[in-house]
């Protein structure tokens, strides 16, 4: 979706958002920067296909309740001074919109330090009322064996991979994890906004579930081994003042998760030749860690 549609543009109108203009689209979502009724800037984060949508990571998308789950859970940590976009309204209709404030950014990026700290403050805010709509209904102890076994089988039916790790093992070990938290999973540079290196916004929390801050810095250290997703680590748990607060199968179990994700999305849902193989590789690498761990 580029120029929006009659229809979303009829939809802003009737309440007072005008000159949509595209500023990003993602898999599920497309979001317009736009103008309101007295004059302030918001943007507009609407479907970018039907309600309901399907990819090789999430076969059973539903695009409301995402919407949903957004404007409650920026509502939420906003409450405690975790920097969002702030929602104004969720229209639910033909087509479903929300409408938030719009977050500047200056281009130069966010202090790294600074955003362990915000990570630290996020993981220590009370657990918003309603539950993730990424956990499927499960506890995240349950969910990631789930979908690590279903992400594999998917992923294994276009590459080569060895076989999928211990799912019951898996489960145990995460049964006995400590911890629970709000966690974001998908900090990366496209999710920050910033302005003179401070963290302005904190976008997208579609992928957010209640688990161990483990799971947070599992994914963070992936995410960091590519530079477009603009992350230093090692500033990154300075700031949060600690090392990954689990022990290294744990830790290893949530880097399995995130090099799974990528993997898929860099074979199957935005194919990439190159990043393709590497993040294969990749996985392949965590995986084998993790099998080292769990017989030491």
């Amino acid at each position: 979706m580029g120029q929006p549609t009659q229809g979303l543009q009829a939809a802003a109108a009737a309440r007072g958002y005008t000159e949509l203009r595209l500023v990003g689209a993602g898999l599920e979502f497309s979001v317009y920067a736009a103008v309101a009724a007295d004059g302030s800037r918001v943007v507009v984060r609407t479907p970018s296909r039907e309600r309901f949508q399907s990819n090789a990571n999430d076969p059973a998308v539903d695009t409301r309740a995402l919407l949903r789950w957004e404007a409650a859970v920026t509502r939420h940590v906003a409450s405690y001074g975790i920097p969002v976009a702030a929602p104004r309204e969720l229209v639910l209709g033909e087509p479903d919109m929300l409408v938030s404030d719009y977050v500047p950014d200056d281009g130069g990026g966010v202090d790294q330090r600074a955003l362990g700290d915000l990570l630290r403050r996020l993981h220590r805010v009370a657990l918003p009322p309603v539950l993730p709509v990424a956990s499927e209904g499960l506890p995240t102890e349950r969910l990631l064996p789930v979908r690590v076994q279903r992400r594999w089988r998917e992923l294994a039916a276009v590459v080569s991979l060895p076989t999928e790790p211990d799912i019951a093992l898996m489960a145990a070990t995460l049964a006995d994890g400590a911890g629970k938290s709000l966690v974001h999973l998908d900090v990366r540079g496209a999710n920050l906004r910033g302005v003179d290196n401070a963290v302005a916004a904190l976008l997208d929390w579609s992928n957010a579930l209640v688990a161990d801050p483990a799971l947070e810095l599992g994914r963070l250290a992936e995410f960091a081994r590519l530079p477009d997703n603009g992350l230093d680590m090692d500033a990154v748990l300075t700031g949060y003042g600690e090392t990954a607060p689990v022990d290294a199968v744990t830790h290893w179990i949530s880097r399995l998760d995130a090099a799974l994700m990528l993997a898929v999305v860099f074979n199957l849902e935005t194919p990439d030749e190159k990043l393709g193989v590497a993040a294969v590789d990749r996985l392949c690498e965590v995986r084998e860690r993790l099998m080292w761990e769990w017989d030491r």
